[in-house]
């Protein structure tokens, strides 16, 4: 476990289609140290929970849920000013409004996640 990650917990708003990516991804975030308070697997259903009050401290969301863009629950989070990084197992284009977000291709390595969990606990 990383210390840096560890002194207090990240709440991470995961939003993934996939049920066992989610459950592999839910796994490598809390052997980073990391909650996950919401593990959605539709846009509605995320926006349900951030528009119930969820209040995450950064974000992965799968840019392509079912065919459906992840992009309204992105916007939410950029106005909150929550740090999110998307994840996919396909190109890397995404909406360019959302540009300097990170982009983690799937399957997701550990590493790299913990460097950009790492650069999210900076920026809050």
């Amino acid at each position: 476990m990383d210390e840096g990650l560890t002194r207090t917990a990240l709440r991470v708003l995961l939003v993934e289609d996939e049920g066992l990516v989610a459950v592999m991804i839910e796994d490598l975030l809390a052997d980073l140290g990391c909650e996950v308070p919401c593990s959605a697997s539709s846009v509605g259903e995320a926006m349900q929970w951030l528009k119930a009050g969820g209040e995450p401290d950064a974000a992965l969301l799968d840019v392509n849920l079912d065919g459906e863009p992840v992009f309204p629950v992105a916007e939410i989070l950029a106005a909150r000013g929550v740090p999110f990084a998307f994840t996919t197992g396909y190109a890397q284009s995404h909406d360019p409004r959302f540009s300097q977000a990170p982009f983690l291709g799937k399957p997701i390595r550990l590493d790299r996640l913990a460097e950009v969990l790492k650069r999210f606990r900076g920026s809050l």
